[in-house]
């Protein structure tokens, strides 16, 4: 079977040749035997991959298609949308890594056998990782010795989740106040004993009148405060479904190229591969936890064998957690997509158990029985339709019922529902969740109990949005009263970057686990001035509970006052001279040039560079130059995840080009930022000495009207296709000329930024020391 299923763009096939788009309209009006559209719009049509390859090869114009990027374009173009061809991908991928003779038997042969091989070799594999569907849930799991609490929603009013028109054994009330005292609930443990009121962990999205393992279990409402309305099933769905032949078919080509990477690249660095190149041509439809953040709220929770995360997203979270023996990931999310994705993510990157479900986990719960050790969550925040009406009595709610516009302090509830006693819950919240007095009295309640153990303010630019300073929430389930609780509350924002860049990761991981780690042991922690300290719970319990570290925390030490500001002038002095020393000269006029013009892809293709993007990790942890870093001219302040993947380590005279925010921007790299490994965004250029000069190559990328026209343009984002940019064909002492006096503008551009820096500094600082006493106004 030919891929003629799957299409590609006039920008794809741009790509694949190392043109610009413009090239590819030249070919369209120029060669009649050019392939016709296939599908798209007459403005934006596609094409189908097979035929472009053929004519590319045909033509003279593509020897051969990488396999990486071969493999990318077959998935991004494949018929049923690229997340699908992800998950069919994903699914090959750990049958690969985990059963290899399975694939290479059903592999052998045309598509058709492989599509109609593959399901049953999956089920071999899928299974073992994710449990039979409709397998039933465990009853009473608990994690280190912790009690048996089983189910705490016991058969209460309300509401299918998912699916409305799904019949149940019993009719709801109209008036659920009259089904149940939500006091008789309050205690999750009041409810004990009583078992799970539905499978949540079977796919029961079909009626239960035709699997009967989804009805409601009459012995749900054993023990249970009232059994007039018995709850109705949650309507949950298994993360990862095996896909049938015929699901399978026109992803066939896609498999077997997959399989062929894997078997250069691995079955995990594969996966991650395609996972990213999604995630990094979709960045509007996804919200990311930074892999930093990740490994900080991980290291937060600490070592645990039962971890959930009941808003998984792409699984960023439960892929930082530390992996230890027989350890248990839980994952739910409400995009099943995203849910599917993760759990083969998980199963890829670790040994551990996956378990994952799609489903909204406010309204269908697929872990009810669940007693973890640990949560970790980034839930989304601001949400109005998160279930207030419906879940009005629900048994979560322990703390207070949270408001319409409080749906933050409704994940916060039921993380901690779903911890054993003292298990730990680290969770990503919106600064204003700790101040809104809608939501004062939950938070009241949360320390008076002991549950709201830590609050820590992120610095700007942490994790989306990077506008505002995110706060990170530690809880515990309460398993002992405190004699006289103190939360710990920690500002981390002095180690916000300057400019575009993102925080100083390692400080804020210095201080923020070196405070917890302090107050935990010994249930205070002295005064870290402008950094951290302990606060009696008593303190806080005022009228508006506000939470916010800023407000708590006694101001920053000036260290010596008036006399480091005088030194900051100092510098700035001589930066200011520097400045002007390095001023360039006035400019010679001079006739326009008409230079015969080449492009980057084409000096690839000729040799004459070596072209390399940023990765999704590698095996050591080495300093990672971000496109922020290039943006601001700051030294590396990134890090990759450790992976399989091998990181793409610069060298002195690589040329990076930032691919995204629309600026005419490159740096050289010098030999004190050589060896940093390449952050994702970027392009790294490495030209032949004899060949190419690096300033002068860094220098015409710079070019305004260079970058608009290989420029490309979405609704919000601009990004730039490196391949497209122009240079000069000169001569290499020609070359040098303008290198030189490219490299001085450089010079010159990185003693303003000083300069600029400089100023802001000794400004702040003046205003602080005359506003707080320590600096004389004369």
């Amino acid at each position: 079977m030919q891929d003629n299923a799957t299409e590609v763009t006039a920008a794809g096939i741009a790509r694949l040749a190392g043109v610009g788009r413009a090239a590819v309209s030249n070919w369209r009006r120029r060669h009649a035997d050019f392939p016709k559209p296939v599908g798209g719009t007459e403005t934006s049509p596609s094409f189908a991959l097979a035929e472009v390859e053929a004519w590319l090869r045909k033509q003279g114009k593509l020897a051969e298609v990488p396999l990486r990027e071969r493999v990318w374009q077959q998935l991004a173009g494949h018929p049923a949308g690229p997340v699908t061809a992800l998950v069919h991908a994903g699914c090959v991928l750990l049958l690969i890594h985990e059963r290899p003779a399975l694939w290479r038997d059903a592999s052998t042969g045309t598509d058709e056998r492989l599509a109609a091989k593959l399901p049953g070799a999956l089920e071999q594999a899928l299974t073992p990782r994710f449990g039979a569907p409709g397998g039933a849930a465990p009853h009473a799991h608990s994690s280190a010795g912790a009690p048996n609490r089983v189910n705490p929603q016991p058969a209460v009013n309300s509401r299918p989740a998912v699916n409305p028109q799904a019949p149940v054994n019993s009719q709801p009330t109209d008036n659920p106040r009259a089904a149940v005292n939500p006091r008789a609930v309050v205690n999750p443990r009041a409810a004990a004993n009583t078992r799970p009121a539905a499978n949540s962990r079977a796919a029961v999205n079909a009626p239960v009148t035709v699997n009967p393992r989804a009805a409601v279990d009459p012995r749900a409402a054993v023990n249970a405060p009232v059994a007039v309305n018995p709850q109705p099933a949650v309507h949950t769905a298994p993360a990862v479904h095996t896909p049938t032949g015929p699901e399978l078919l026109p992803s066939a080509p896609l498999l077997r190229g997959v399989a062929e990477l894997a078997a250069e690249a691995g079955a995990p660095r594969t996966f991650e591969f395609l996972l990213g190149r999604h995630l990094d041509a979709n960045p509007r439809q996804y919200t990311l936890t930074p892999a930093e953040l990740a490994r900080l709220m991980a290291d937060l929770a600490g070592p645990a064998r039962t971890v959930l995360d009941p808003a998984c997203g792409t699984g960023a979270l439960l892929c930082a957690v530390t992996a230890r023996p027989d350890q248990e990931l839980h994952a739910q999310d409400s995009a099943a997509d995203l849910a599917a994705l993760t759990a083969l993510r998980l199963a890829l990157h670790t040994r551990a158990t996956v378990r994952g479900a799609a489903g909204d986990s406010l309204r269908a719960d697929a872990y009810r029985w669940l007693r973890a050790d640990a949560v970790l969550c980034h839930p989304p925040f601001n949400e109005r339709n998160w279930g207030h009406d419906e879940l009005a009595y629900d048994p979560r709610w322990e703390y207070g019922f949270p408001a319409r516009t409080e749906s933050e302090l409704a994940w916060v509830q039921h993380a901690l529902a779903r911890l054993r006693d003292g298990g730990t819950a680290v969770l990503l919240m919106p600064p204003a969740a700790a101040s809104r007095r809608s939501g004062r009295r939950i938070r009241a309640d949360l320390l008076r109990r002991g549950a709201l153990r830590a609050v820590v303010a992120l610095p700007v630019g942490a994790a989306p949005p990077y506008n505002i300073p995110l706060h990170v929430w530690m809880l515990r389930r309460p398993d002992r009263a405190l004699a006289q609780p103190e939360a710990l509350l920690v500002d981390t924002g002095r180690f916000a970057a300057q400019g575009r860049g993102g925080p100083d990761w390692q400080a804020v991981r210095d201080a923020v686990l070196d405070a917890w780690r302090a107050f935990e042991r010994a249930g205070r922690l002295d005064e870290r001035p402008g950094l951290a300290r302990s606060v009696p719970v008593i303190e806080l319990l005022d009228d508006d509970v506000d939470l916010a570290p800023a407000r708590h925390l006694p101001p920053p030490a000036v260290a010596d006052g008036a006399e480091q500001l005088t030194a900051v002038r100092e510098r700035l002095g001589e930066t200011l001279r520097l400045a002007a020393g390095l001023t360039p000269p006035p400019a010679d006029p001079a006739r326009p040039a008409r230079w015969p013009l080449t492009t980057v892809g084409e000096l690839a293709r000729g040799g004459a560079l070596l072209m390399r993007t940023g990765g999704n990790g590698g095996h050591a942890r080495v300093p990672v130059l971000t496109d922020h870093d290039v943006l601001s001219g700051a030294v590396p302040s990134g890090t990759l995840p450790e992976s399989d993947e091998e990181a793409v380590l610069t060298e002195p005279g690589d040329v990076v080009v930032p691919v995204l925010g629309g600026g005419s921007v490159a740096r050289v790299i010098d030999d004190a930022t050589a060896g940093a490994a390449l952050g994702r965004n970027l392009v790294l250029l490495r030209p032949d000495p004899a060949a190419l000069d690096p300033w002068f190559l860094a220098g015409f990328l710079r070019g305004t009207a260079n970058n608009r026209q290989a420029s490309s343009y979405a609704s919000t984002a601009t990004r730039l296709d490196v391949r497209r940019l122009h240079l000069p064909r000169l001569p290499l002492d020609e070359q040098r000329r303008y290198g030189a006096r490219f490299h001085a503008l450089d010079e010159f551009e990185r003693a303003l930024g000083r300069a600029g820096r400089l100023g802001e500094q000794l400004v702040r600082g003046m205003y602080d020391g005359l506003t707080d006493g320590t600096v004389a106004p004369d």
